[in-house]
């Protein structure tokens, strides 16, 4: 076995002048898509009141966008890789600006929800796309761990931010701003693409859409989601929610083997072989589950327990913001270059269950300092090295043919995290506080109010307990999982038309392993 690296006159990209640009308009981009999703759920109550819908269809204002989302991403990932990432980052931005606007000018409930499912739609061609424009913009190794701790940072931090401009926008204008301050954002992001983004050619022949594959896999996901979100409403005894689930696996399932004999698959499985990738995906979904548990419960604590404001809890969430961007920084661009993911991700996974560890001792009568504040700024440690590191990780030595798939994969790994935290924390909760009301029978009103907030505290405390659990699993996975640092990364090599294929040299012979830092660009195996 032989390997060959091309040269740079073989047609591996150049730098571009323009990179640090690029990263400042895909970052505003990706923190976008982040930021909707938390202040929109600021917005409901005020969207309920000023349009009249009930509190049974309100779910359906963050369940269309998450539907639509979670279902399309691995079609928007791959759009980028077949017209082109610049034009598919411009669709996705101008659509999802369209959207938003529909949705604040909206009203009635079902312009509404039809809005959120086109943003939805857009999202999933926006975020990928995002990712592989970084990706292939950043291919010297210093450079592309820096720009991933700041993508990383924005990806963990963004939900935070969100719940604070929320609470702004709600308290001192109007709900609609929180869907027209999209647009605002997006035209400085579309004219910044317009002028900065790089535009690629093409290499090589047009590939063509896996038809069959996008049909398959994108009702197995929103089989996934939708059953896990029926789960959260109509619980896990509800028909539907199995009979989703149940679908979804064995979509999911024909899915695979059909991208094993499809001549132009939508998801090439040699991405999915390589250890450290799939060790990246698992641990984007098992940060996303736990990163539910904090954002949700933790804003409920403190609004109903500790009496704040929708700008004070917003306040309350930025110290875990500054430690996750210190985190962020300090681990992509010192700690992942010398120990690899295999030592940073299983840290971070452990200050995260510290953390939560901490939280679920939270009391009715705790505060903030030190109670809320000390695991939250853990957490943002926590999370400040899982992020950043897993993304880089999830898309390092990807052909380029491929880049876009791989980042929707790193979406579609948070999307479904956060479905199933959703679900089964929000379940595991309400089951909890039930349970606490049951053997604490109140003999007044005064202490059945009392019993009853005691009662949201403990399930909140169940809550993080569970999630404490999921960070302490995905320690163990990371650590087993992932590679060591002095065994190299993936080596990807491209056959014509089956797409990457993870390489694994045979016994006697030896390959030259890369360290961690090494190029963002495939090494071309030669067998």
């Amino acid at each position: 076995m032989t390997s060959l690296q091309p040269p740079a006159s073989a047609g591996a990209p150049q730098p571009s002048n323009r990179r640090w640009w690029t990263l400042a308009v895909v970052a505003l981009a990706q923190l976008m898509v982040v930021l909707d999703a938390t202040v929109v759920n600021i917005a409901l109550p005020s969207a309920q009141a000023d349009l009249g819908f009930g509190d049974g269809d309100r779910q359906w204002i963050v369940t269309a966008y998450s539907l639509a989302f979670g279902s399309l991403l691995l079609l928007g990932g791959r759009l980028s890789d077949l017209i082109g990432r610049k034009r598919t980052f411009l669709l996705g931005l101008v659509g999802f600006a369209l959207a938003s606007a529909l949705g604040g000018a909206a009203q009635s409930f079902g312009l509404l929800v039809a809005a959120r499912a086109l943003q939805g739609v857009f999202a999933a061609v926006l975020a990928p796309t995002a990712l592989a424009v970084l990706t292939t913009t950043f291919t010297v190794p210093k450079e592309r761990a820096r720009a991933f701790g700041v993508f990383g940072a924005l990806a963990g931090a963004g939900g935070a931010v969100g719940l604070l401009l929320g609470g702004l926008l709600t308290q001192d204008l109007d709900w609609r701003w929180n869907l027209y301050i999209n647009v605002c954002v997006a035209v400085v992001a579309v004219v910044g693409g317009i002028l900065l983004v790089p535009s690629a050619p093409r290499t090589g022949p047009r590939p063509r859409l896996d038809v069959p594959g996008t049909l398959l896999v994108s009702a197995g996901l929103f089989g996934l989601v939708y059953g896990f979100s029926n789960a959260e409403s109509d619980g896990w005894g509800s028909p539907a929610t199995w009979g989703f689930l149940a679908a979804a696996g064995v979509l999911l399932t024909a899915f695979v083997a059909w991208q094993r004999r499809a001549g132009h698959p939508l998801l090439p499985l040699g991405i999915l072989r390589d250890r450290n990738r799939s060790a990246a995906y698992a641990s984007v979904m098992v940060a996303a589950i736990g990163m539910f548990g904090v954002f949700l419960f933790v804003t409920y604590y403190v609004q109903t327990t500790l009496g704040y404001s929708p700008i004070q809890t917003g306040v309350a969430f930025l110290p875990m913001i500054g430690m996750l961007v210190l985190a962020a920084q300090l681990g992509t661009n010192l700690l992942v270059p010398r120990f690899g993911p295999k030592v940073l991700v299983p840290i971070g996974m452990a200050l995260a269950a510290t953390a939560m560890v901490l939280l679920s001792r939270l009391g009715v009568h705790s505060a903030y300092a030190p109670d809320v504040l000390v695991p939250l700024m853990l957490m943002g440690a926590g999370m400040g090295s899982i992020m950043p590191a897993s993304m880089q990780t999830a898309t390092l030595g990807v052909d380029r043919r491929y880049a876009g798939v791989a980042g929707a994969l790193v979406n579609t790994s948070q999307q479904v995290g956060g479905s199933i935290g959703t679900a089964l924390l929000n379940t595991l909760a309400a089951t909890a506080a039930t349970d606490y009301v049951a053997a604490h029978q109140p003999a007044t009103a005064s202490a059945a109010k009392a019993v009853a907030a005691a009662a949201a505290v403990h399930g909140y405390g169940v809550a993080f307990w569970w999630c404490a659990g999921f960070f302490a699993f995905g320690a163990v996975l990371a650590g087993v999982v992932f590679r060591r640092r002095s065994q190299g990364l993936s080596l990807t090599s491209t056959p014509s038309t089956a797409g990457p294929v993870a390489s694994t040299p045979r016994p006697g012979t030896s390959v030259p392993q890369p360290r961690l830092e090494a190029a963002a660009e495939p090494m071309l195996i030669d067998v």
